[in-house]
């Protein structure tokens, strides 16, 4: 590695204080899994399958898809299965099987769950996927032995967009938020986490391997786990006013 380059992810690391993180929430989609796999599901094979069964073609089927979108988006029934199985006849769950060879895990995500496990800190996953989609995606990767707690907002009647998916996952889970570390790479999400409490909260700028590298203004970004790995401590978290 370059001086340049160690220098570059020593900065980067310092916008986490670990001596100030017990628990580490982390999104899935977009943060730990390549959001190539959704973009590609809900932007081209949804609508494709969609026109099919219709008897449209592409376009007219995205612009009968659009309003449908449009009028949830944000909400809880944006992200469920059931909702789009009812408003399209398709069954989601069956389609994402079809193409779930795109499911893939983001660079330097394993690295970092392992550090995060060792260094005593709690972990958990916090996703606005239905709890089919995060099975499936679960089977595909084997993330999920990395975890504390595995939680679907579906669960809490709440998508993370809202202040009561942060009220619930406080209480239920006994998570202090001003001692919690976020990831997410949606700006909606980053910003309700942050109104609520959450301590420390980081943007991911590279959800998708194949998209644009994107800035998420008002928040600090990552491009990857590396930038805040590599001073990550391997030890039990220490309190306020003591060293790692």
């Amino acid at each position: 590695m370059t001086t340049h380059r160690r220098n570059e992810l020593l900065s980067d690391a310092a916008v986490v204080d670990w001596r100030r993180v017990d628990t580490v929430v982390l999104d899935m989609d977009g943060t730990l899994l390549d959001l190539h796999f959704d973009d590609f599901f809900w932007g081209e094979y949804l609508p494709r399958c969609f026109a099919e069964r219709e008897g449209l073609d592409l376009a007219s089927a995205r612009r009968r898809m659009r309003p449908w979108f449009e009028a949830v988006e944000g909400t809880l029934d944006w992200y469920c299965l059931d909702h789009w199985q009812q408003r399209l006849g398709l069954d989601l769950l069956a389609l994402k099987r079809q193409v779930a060879d795109r499911i893939a895990v983001l660079p330097h995500v394993p690295e970092f769950l392992a550090r995060v496990n060792a260094s005593g800190r709690r972990l958990v996953l916090a996703t606005n996927a239905h709890p089919a989609s995060l099975e499936l995606k679960l089977a595909r990767t084997g993330i999920g032995e990395y975890f504390d707690r595995l939680i679907s907002s579906h669960e809490f009647g709440a998508a993370k967009e809202s202040s009561l998916f942060w009220q619930r996952l406080c209480q239920r889970e006994a998570v202090d938020a001003g001692r919690t570390l976020f990831v997410d790479d949606s700006p909606r999400v980053l910003r309700s986490a942050r109104d609520f409490g959450v301590g420390q909260v980081l943007a991911m700028c590279a959800p998708d391997s194949i998209g644009t590298r994107r800035e998420v203004s008002g928040f600090t970004g990552i491009d990857d786990f590396r930038a805040i790995t590599c001073l990550l401590p391997g030890q039990t978290p220490a309190r306020d006013g003591e060293r790692n």
